[in-house]
């Protein structure tokens, strides 16, 4: 019987998708879920899974083809279910001889993230690990992922090296033995395995790493593989790439179609230094772009005189730490200003779904905040039912968080509004880049004496430079400028805010 593969529901406004890496070619063996091939949207990466045991028969949609919801990619000949043992491999001969073994899969990683980097092993194989001990650590587009051991024992195996990238549901490691010394430890890594071999032999090399050496214009014996047994994968290939562009790049020739860039003196590419961006990195400058790309960006400036709050602050700052136990900032009054300021002009903490504009009844702000790693936005939620100590709270316990690498998905979803402060750093004038789906974002500078003209007379005052960036799609310039005038008349009078004026 001749079961049909088919493009799987790609989510909600995707209409097509392009197929990126087949796992399978016809004639392969495969078992009932077991990974066909992966397709590629505009917004995530979908794997699609065999649905019966037996074998493949024809491949009817080829890596790089563009497909529709329901296209037909495969067809599979359904076996009497011996393909389901073949196909699934038996256990590691890298586990303990004796005990129990338990495996390490990937932890939950967050609402939308369907994929890791493993980044980080902090166990190599044949060490003993305590229960709840840190293995490893994922590196997902958002946040790093630490991910204890089920149980104590000794580390047996590692099915996921530094560098592979992972699916929710993937196994990393096998935790074999008990923690009393029953178990011999496994032997380590360096003598249970032979090291990787840049031979193809007989062992065979992923799918996608097949593919980009086609494209590339290397072979195989310019590839180490790290993969099981010396299998060459996707990544292997990029760095014999960029070792090749390297090399080509110190001996002078001009730059190949592996390495598209102008020809680089010899003297300065050996003071180069290649590193690969992270999932973080990679996933900020993709939004950014994206941003760019979507929103129909503008951004209106104001200045306001901070001497009333600069004022407030200090007469009270000492109280309010006393009694709080958190330090007075500017960043709760900044916080209560936009809130006040979002009631009047509620298309600024809108957004756009579709054909229709979803108001959002509640602040949900989001705080840039910068980290070793990258910029993050933690969100305070309902910012605008809280306190100015319920405020600066949240606003020190979530940096803090952000500066450890601790923060989970949630606490980066679901922001309606984002303040960015650059003036920390120094920044007297910037725009702000949108957050999407975020319709505004307030960019906040370095406050600065200036003179200013007040009555009459010249005066020096304490001035920061204030940025709206918004989608003109929905905020018009009007409301633009009045959110931002109202902003300003809360931060150079803060009465107002108590007055709800």
């Amino acid at each position: 019987m001749t079961i049909e593969v088919r493009v799987p529901t790609l989510g909600e406004s995707v209409t097509e998708a392009t197929v990126a890496t087949w796992f399978k070619k016809p004639g392969d063996a495969v078992a009932v879920d077991e990974m066909l091939c992966e397709l590629e949207t505009d917004k995530v990466t979908v794997e699609v899974p065999s649905p019966s045991a037996g074998t493949m028969d024809d491949i009817v949609a080829a890596e790089g083809e563009t497909v529709g919801v329901d296209a037909l990619l495969a067809t599979i000949v359904e076996g009497d279910g011996a393909a389901t043992a073949e196909a699934k491999p038996a256990a590691s001969a890298g586990a303990a001889p004796t005990g129990n073994t338990t495996d390490v899969m990937v932890p939950t990683l967050g609402e939308s993230v369907t994929e890791a980097t493993v980044s980080t092993w902090f166990k190599a194989v044949g060490d003993s690990v305590a229960q709840d001990e840190m293995l490893c650590e994922l590196e997902t587009d958002k946040v790093s992922v630490e991910v204890p051991s089920p149980a104590a024992g000794v580390l047996a195996e590692i099915t996921a090296p530094e560098g592979t990238t992972v699916d929710a549901s993937a196994k990393l490691a096998v935790i074999s033995g008990a923690a009393d010394g029953a178990v011999e430890p496994a032997p380590r890594a360096a003598e249970a395995a032979p090291a990787p071999t840049s031979g193809g032999g007989d062992v065979e090399d992923a799918p996608s790493a097949k593919k980009a050496m086609a494209e590339a214009g290397i072979s195989r014996d310019q590839v180490a593989g790290t993969g099981r047994d010396g299998r060459a994968m996707k990544d292997d290939v990029a760095r014999a790439v960029a070792a090749a562009a390297s090399a080509a790049s110190a001996s002078g020739p001009a730059a190949t179609a592996s390495a598209p860039r102008a020809p680089v003196p010899a003297d300065d590419a050996a003071r180069e230094e290649r590193v690969k961006m992270t999932r973080l990195r990679q996933t900020i400058a993709k939004r950014l772009k994206d941003s760019q790309n979507t929103a129909a960006m503008l951004t209106t400036y104001n200045e306001v005189d901070m001497g009333e709050v600069m004022d407030l602050r200090n007469q009270y700052k000492d109280q309010f730490e006393k009694k709080h136990g958190v330090r007075l900032g500017f960043m709760s009054f900044f916080t209560k200003a936009c809130c006040h300021a979002l009631k009047e002009v509620p298309e600024v903490n809108a957004e756009i779904d579709g054909t229709e504009i979803v108001y959002k009844n509640f602040v949900h702000m989001g705080v840039a905040a910068g980290t070793p790693t990258g910029l993050v936005v933690p969100v305070i939620r309902d910012a605008d039912s809280m306190s100015f100590a319920e405020i600066e709270k949240a606003i020190a316990e979530k940096g803090r968080r952000a500066r450890d690498g601790k923060l989970s998905m949630a606490e980066m979803q679901g922001g309606t509004f984002t303040l960015s402060n650059g003036g920390v750093y120094g920044s007297l004038m910037s725009s702000p880049i949108l957050n999407p789906p975020q319709s505004g974002i307030l960019g906040m500078h370095k406050i600065q004496d200036r003179p200013m003209a007040i009555n009459g007379e010249v005066v020096i005052r304490p001035m920061m430079y204030l940025a709206l960036s918004y989608d003109h799609r929905i905020v018009d310039g009007k409301g633009a400028v009045t959110f931002l005038v109202r902003v300003k008349e809360a931060l150079e009078d803060p009465r107002r805010l108590l007055m709800d004026l």
